[in-house]
């Protein structure tokens, strides 16, 4: 290559002879012109200014694909995750339901094809503390950067949900009346074995939810008549003695000639043998012989064979009796004194005021029939009190917690103040003058009178649910081993379960030495308050204000306050109850299970804290929605 010495030595050779001096300015001009060079190198730079651009705007469009994929993977999991139910702690895998709840909410947020995308998907899988973790992917196909070989950008991202928690109470209070044995449409199970299952799952969710070192705590309190709360009591919190509305024999110092006979029996000859028990559908005739064909399944798929038959088979068995001609006898004469009564209640008390109280038996004379002489009368003690001292309410705006003091549910009873202790229940001296077994005739006391007039007990008028258990952490087996106690029976008072969950609850009352918070930390505390039923009261019962329209604690039935029947009043007082409970800072919770609720009820709960349930699979949606919003669920990846 010429260097421009060179160029002007062989340009001054070859022009020797001509005008030299404006050749030379002219390619020399020639040689400085570089015009042309700038559009090669332009051409030459478009390339990786076009990759440049391409590139710039795939991968701006993948961006904003990858933002809005994200956004829906995070929407579908929590929606499912929130949606999940107890159900899976037993079966394990996520429910039909929980994927499409899940599918719905990123179907949502990432449409199909949007921003030109493809191949979206999307799969959740439930892991071991019952979160839900999720995988979305999409393909973002490529416009300029096609040109260079790239023809599409594939996305994923990952995303889970999950509960968390902080220490927390719980307070399980359950309806336990009669009316739980019935079974709801759709379901296949009576309501209070429904409701075992749904609590049992909602515990293992709970408890594999939970990080390490969180406490949990549960506690139960059935409730239905009465509730069972005694043997939770210490001795100091309960009266030595107490007044129950029971009888007693009286001589009456007149005589009564009556004919006695007897009768002997001897065998003659023949056989009589017991045949071999057998189940039948119905129980059999009285006929001498038996056939039996044993069990089977009838067209329904039902059993039969159910009914357990024992009987005796005679053959020619014959024998003799002898009856000795009647003897005119005489005998006392005792009628029964219906009263009040005061009984000391030292059986039921522990060595120390501190000691807690404890099941036990008494006897009083007061058994049977009246004539010719009564008997002792076994008396048991199975956990359910009486409460303390209250009123009757004649404004619920304005409740006089000095003199309702079985509604200040923080209270702690004085020793030897009767006023402030309970009363413990003793079902079978509640005898009630003058009604009759069939709930007919007028209540009146005392009362003399040779009948046997109705007693509670006896006409399972008052029911005394399973013990109540207070708070504590529980493991699986716990929880089963409690709930296989619960039976249904007695009459709906919403008011008492009300009062006792409130107690067994707050970190400021009977028991706040247990319920107070650990180690600095917070505790959240929730009742879960749980009917199949409205408020449905008995006059004719013996509950936790004895026999209401003897003993008239806080209602009156000759003249009540504010023209209020027995009904309005447990349902006020319960309002009442819900509003010093929620004062300890208590989420209260009301499900309706197969039942409508009513205001009070409602209004008790409060805005989003309330729910009705059909079935079993609502219920057990309510209690996931329970634990979505008892919990922190958030995003956790």
């Amino acid at each position: 290559m010429l260097g421009k010495r060179d160029f002007d030595c062989c340009m001054g050779r070859k022009f020797a002879n001509s005008d030299a001096d404006g050749t030379v300015k002219v390619l020399r001009r020639l040689l400085r012109d570089r015009a042309g060079n700038t559009l090669a190198l332009i051409a030459a730079g478009l390339v990786p200014i076009m990759a440049m651009i391409g590139g710039g705007v795939d991968m701006g469009r993948s961006y904003l694909a990858q933002s809005r994929l994200q956004q829906a993977c995070d929407a579908g999991v929590l929606a499912a995750r929130k949606k999940l139910g107890s159900e899976v702690v037993t079966t394990g895998v996520i429910p039909a339901q929980v994927t499409e709840i899940g599918n719905k909410f990123f179907n949502i947020n990432y449409r199909n094809g949007a921003y030109w995308t493809e191949n979206r998907s999307f799969e959740m899988t439930l892991e071991s503390d019952y979160a839900i973790s999720g995988v979305a992917s999409v393909d973002v196909p490529t416009t300029i950067m096609g040109l260079f070989g790239y023809n599409e950008v594939a996305l994923q991202v990952d995303c889970a949900a999950k509960l968390n928690f902080s220490n927390t109470d719980i307070m399980f209070v359950l309806d336990t009346t009669g009316s739980m044995t019935t079974t709801n449409s759709g379901d296949s199970e009576p309501r209070i074995d429904v409701l075992k299952n749904v609590v049992r799952n909602f515990h293992g969710q709970i408890e594999g939810a939970k990080s390490p070192g969180t406490r949990v705590r549960y506690g139960f309190l059935p409730y239905s008549t009465n509730v069972n709360v005694g043997l939770l009591l210490k001795s100091d919190w309960v009266v030595d003695k107490w007044k129950y509305n029971g009888r007693e024999s009286i001589d009456t110092g007149v005589t009564q000639t009556y004919w006695d006979t007897s009768t002997t029996y001897t065998y003659v000859s023949g056989s009589a043998s017991a045949i071999a028990t057998f189940a039948s559908a119905t129980c059999p005739a009285d006929t001498v012989t038996y056939t039996y064909s044993g069990t089977g399944t009838n067209p329904d798929g039902s059993t039969y064979g159910t009914t357990t038959v024992n009987g005796t088979r005679y053959d020619n068995y014959t024998y003799s009796w002898l009856t000795t001609a009647p003897v005119e006898k005489t005998r006392q004469i005792y009628k029964w004194r219906y009263h009040p009564m005061k009984f000391n209640l030292a059986f039921v008390k522990g060595a120390t005021g501190e000691d807690p109280l404890k099941t036990g038996v008494m006897q009083a004379r007061m058994y049977g029939y009246p004539s010719p002489t009564p008997e002792n009368l076994d008396i048991y003690f199975r956990g359910c009190v009486e409460e303390r001292d209250t009123y009757e309410i004649d404004d619920y705006d304005n409740v006089d917690l000095s003199k309702a003091l079985d509604l200040d549910i923080d209270l702690v009873p004085t020793p030897g103040d009767e006023k402030t202790q309970w009363r413990p229940m003793l079902h079978e001296i509640s005898f009630e003058p003058e009604v009759w077994w069939d709930g007919s005739g007028t209540f009146k006391s005392p009362a003399v009178a040779e009948y046997d007039y109705l007693m509670a007990s006896w006409a399972n008028l008052s029911a005394c649910p399973a013990e109540a258990r207070k708070l504590d952490e529980m493991a699986a087996a716990d929880v089963d081993a409690y709930l296989d106690t619960l039976t249904a029976d007695g009459n709906t008072y919403h008011d008492i379960g009300m009062i006792w969950g409130g107690r067994l609850l707050s970190p400021t009352g009977l028991f706040s030495g247990e319920n107070a918070d650990v180690d600095g930390k917070p505790t959240s505390r929730h009742m879960i308050f749980l009917t199949d039923g409205e408020t449905a009261p008995l006059d004719l019962s013996y509950g936790t204000y004895g026999i209401e329209p003897l003993d008239k604690r806080r209602w009156n039935p000759e003249s009540p306050k504010l023209g209020l029947t027995l009904t309005d009043v447990v349902e006020r007082r319960f309002g009442v109850a819900c509003e010093e409970v929620k004062k300890r800072n208590i989420t209260v919770w009301v499900i309706g299970f197969g039942t409508t609720l009513n205001p009070i009820m409602t209004e008790c709960a409060g805005p989003g804290h309330f729910f009705e349930a059909r079935d079993s699979a609502e219920l057990s949606d309510v209690f996931s929605e329970i634990a979505a919003q008892m919990g922190d669920l958030r995003v956790s990846k």
